[in-house]
């Protein structure tokens, strides 16, 4: 059985692509980001440069809730593997827009250009417009998820197999082979497929098919119940998950000055398109059957946030927030996925003052023998 334990593996960091207009918070407050190339190339640079190791393009279709711009995720992360050396770049796909083959040889294609550093991220879908304004097919919630793991297992079976086939109730595959097959990079078995989720069929898909679980923004005890559950749902399948968290940064030289920026974010909120995006994604999540969907309980001021970021408080100055995401670390997640106000200039203070003391705790925890598991409760 493989191991389910948390490593000692350094914590990995990514962050948002800013591949679609409007910033990372709903909010009229200024945002120095942009959505175009030559913007996104820079930031792009600068953060390999500063210590991330991976990036997330965003997926988005319909002109929408401030979101009124935005370069499809596949090209965009091409165009930022091509432009960089190290980085790893994943994009964010649909299932019910894409066919899982056509998609996997995309990505294979990527992969093979940038020497191994592409990936892809699973979006269930909870745009029901964004399906239905195409004339495709909206399925309900669980439904949604059947279909991605069908998805999953066939991207898997198609980046590891010749004459794959699969028999499943969304997609039909015979005797199909892809070459060329992604890069060979030492120690990975194909592209890593990240996938996210509140509800109890995201856990269970993140559990049984994924390699990382995204997790919108949790305070310790929301991720511990989630890490929790996932975990066993993978041990229970001979498997290993590893998980990230969404988090937005407010760096200042303060606590007080970075809750003064929250509360500045929140006054300066669009309240229209948080509550459009509110009915739009609370409609998903209150869909399950258990009420655990994504943004079910999330609150005016987490949705000024897409992903609820504010809800993992990583406020403060330098110390602070490294300190923060070390706890976070003791509970078991791996990756932090972070946006930022001014993208260009807090990321870049991020990489090269928080990190730094991110690796000072780290090799701290291993001196003293602090076992990397989930903290007492």
């Amino acid at each position: 059985m493989t191991d389910t334990t948390p490593t000692h593996e350094p914590l990995k960091f990514a962050y948002w692509v800013p591949n679609v207009s409007g910033g990372l918070v709903i909010s009229s407050i200024e945002q120095r980001t942009d959505w175009g190339y030559d913007y996104n190339v820079k930031l792009a640079r600068t953060a390999e440069r500063v210590g991330f190791e991976y990036a997330l393009s965003q997926v988005r279709y319909a002109s929408s809730y401030g979101a009124a711009q935005q370069h499809e995720s596949t090209s965009i992360s091409l165009a930022l593997l091509l432009a960089t050396e190290k980085l790893k770049v994943i994009s964010a796909i649909h299932p019910g827009i894409w066919h899982p083959a056509v998609l996997a040889k995309f990505i294979n294609t990527a992969d093979q250009f940038s020497h191994g550093r592409a990936a892809v991220n699973v979006v269930s879908g909870w745009f029901k417009d964004e399906y239905t304004d195409l004339g495709l097919e909206w399925l309900e919630h669980d439904e949604r998820y059947e279909r991605a793991a069908e998805f999953i297992q066939i991207l898997r079976g198609l980046w590891t197999e010749e004459k794959f086939s699969f028999d499943g109730k969304h997609y039909d595959i015979t005797d199909f082979t892809l070459r060329p097959f992604p890069f060979e990079v030492p120690g990975r078995a194909h592209p890593e497929i990240f996938q996210g989720g509140n509800s109890t069929a995201a856990r269970f898909n993140g559990g049984a098919f994924s390699d990382w679980y995204f997790s919108n923004g949790k305070d310790f005890d929301g991720f511990t119940e989630q890490y929790d559950d996932v975990t066993r749902i993978a041990a229970e399948h001979g498997r290993r998950t590893r998980f990230g968290l969404n988090g937005f940064v407010i760096q200042r030289d303060s606590r007080a000055e970075a809750e003064a920026q929250l509360r500045e974010i929140i006054a300066h909120a669009d309240g229209g398109a948080v509550e459009g995006f509110r009915k739009s994604v609370q409609e998903a999540g209150n869909a399950t059957t258990d009420k655990k969907g994504m943004w079910a309980d999330s609150s005016f001021d987490d949705l000024v946030q897409y992903n609820d970021g504010f809800r993992t408080q990583l406020f403060g100055d330098a110390q602070q927030i490294a300190e923060r995401i070390i706890e976070y670390k003791k509970r078991g997640v791996d990756l932090f996925l972070l946006g930022f106000l001014h993208f260009q200039e807090e990321l870049e203070t991020f990489g090269e003052t928080v990190i730094p003391i991110v690796r000072e705790l780290e090799a701290d925890l291993e001196r003293t023998g602090d076992p990397i598991e989930v903290a007492a409760r």
